[in-house]
């Protein structure tokens, strides 16, 4: 089974989805939400990495490494 990269994912309570846009020096920039609790309860971080990549997969893998990262870590996002 193939899983996208740009596939969000779960983690006990939160839920992280690679992000990635067209950055403004051309190529792709790479971002993360890391999503925690529901409905009015609901707080959502972003974050946006420096590294510019050549196409929309890689920045989407980058994030999605960087949101396994986080799970291992949070205080290093800090």
């Amino acid at each position: 089974m193939h899983i996208p990269a740009a596939a969000p994912f779960s983690a006990g309570k939160f839920l992280i989805t690679p992000l990635s846009r067209p950055a403004q020096a051309g190529g792709f920039a790479a971002s993360l939400s890391i999503r925690r609790g529901q409905g009015r309860a609901t707080h959502d971080r972003i974050y946006t990495f420096k590294p510019a990549f050549a196409c929309r997969d890689s920045a989407l893998r980058y994030a999605a490494a960087q949101g396994r990262d986080w799970l291992r870590n949070p205080a290093a996002f800090a």
